[in-house]
């Protein structure tokens, strides 16, 4: 039986791609700022509709550097309800997590719920566009503002997402996208930041590249995050499928609001007013009495009929071992988003699903 995965990478063609590597072949130039890696920061800029974007090797290091960017010192605010990049880059630069929950209808971190957990050693407000879904920004920037912190969108789900046409990327005082193969845009691995001064631009680009300024200047502690040639050169072919991609998955997520609408006990996120979506997941909601199996055993009978859905975010990230009993770690309620965790399932969600992969998956959750 065919394997209907939950997502797939947006691959271009090899016609498309060898091109790219002619040329790279050509050049002998494969890492350190080079030619395609130029070009994609510009080509990107102006798709995103953002002035300055840093390419990085992957989101994690471009976390990590933003923070370093920013010269934190103490706590940092953030949201269980995530992948553990975004806590451990807050980790590795010695700073401290505090967790806060979570909006029951976005699943992003609450907004209402921010200010009680500042202290005085508070610096940092780190929240995440969970599946691409917008934060309330504007009461996040207030809250930040009011208490002078910085605020650090992890916008690793949000490629390409828009806000009353403006790009959620310009939020806040940095943003991070992950360009990983699962998502929605990938350079296979990879990830950037977007950042407002061409002064921070420069800057990230030193903390990326061991912290020199020139061959004979070394002014940071800087790490080696660079992008080489070959990713940027595979993100250049694949950014001229972005856009059939995301309509193809959004025609995806019609179809399966409109199956699921008709199943007690199953909820499903719906489109934001004014928001362009990325559709890059497809979350549901399983209230186990009413719909007559848990999660578990739904996203079990799902596996075994070869439809790989994922529970994710599972488990919660203060729910692992690492963090749970953490010294290191400020843990406040998590109520809502330890309910979202146990109930949550993500169905497979790309551009390649067709009528007949959705049907299969619709009679098995009916």
């Amino acid at each position: 039986m065919k394997k209907i995965t939950v997502t797939t990478p947006l691959l271009p063609s090899l016609d498309k791609l060898t091109p790219y590597l002619e040329d790279i072949w050509q050049r002998k130039w494969l890492t350190n700022n080079g030619h395609y890696h130029q070009l994609l920061e510009k080509e990107l800029g102006n798709y995103l509709g953002v002035e300055h974007i840093c390419l990085f090797s992957n989101g994690t290091l471009a976390l990590v550097a933003a923070m370093q960017a920013l010269e934190l010192k103490g706590e940092v605010i953030t949201t269980p309800y995530s992948f553990v990049a975004t806590s451990h880059s807050v980790m590795l630069n010695n700073l401290t997590p505090v967790f806060v929950d979570v909006e029951p209808e976005t699943f992003n971190l609450d907004s209402a719920k921010i200010e009680a957990a500042i202290t005085d050693k508070t610096c940092a407000i780190l929240p995440v566009h969970v599946y691409g879904n917008p934060c309330d920004h504007q009461a996040i920037q207030a809250i930040a503002d009011k208490h002078d912190l910085k605020v650090i969108y992890d916008a690793a789900h949000a490629f390409g997402v828009k806000k009353d046409d403006c790009s959620v990327l310009n939020w806040g005082d940095l943003s991070i996208l992950s360009f990983h193969a699962t998502k929605a845009y990938s350079t296979i691995e990879g990830g950037a930041i977007i950042c407002h001064t061409l002064e921070m631009k420069q800057k990230l680009d030193k903390l990326k590249s061991f912290g020199f300024d020139s061959e004979t200047e070394l002014s940071l502690l800087g790490s080696n995050a660079k992008m080489n040639e070959i990713q940027a050169a595979f993100g250049l072919a694949s950014l001229e499928l972005i856009d059939d991609a995301i309509e193809k998955r959004q025609e995806v997520a019609k179809m399966y609001r409109e199956a699921l609408n008709k199943v007690s006990g199953l909820r499903c996120l719906d489109d934001i007013d004014g928001v362009r979506h990325n559709y890059s997941y497809f979350p549901i909601i399983i209230d186990e009495k009413e719909y007559g199996l848990s999660r578990d055993e739904l996203y079990e009978k799902l596996h075994k009929n070869n439809v790989l859905a994922r529970r994710y975010f599972y488990p919660l990230i203060t729910e692992f071992e690492f963090y749970k009993n953490n010294n290191k770690t400020i843990q406040h309620s998590n109520d809502v988003a330890k309910s979202i965790s146990d109930n949550v399932i993500c169905l497979p969600m790309h551009h390649e699903l067709d009528n007949k992969d959705i049907d299969v998956i619709m009679e098995l959750i009916k």
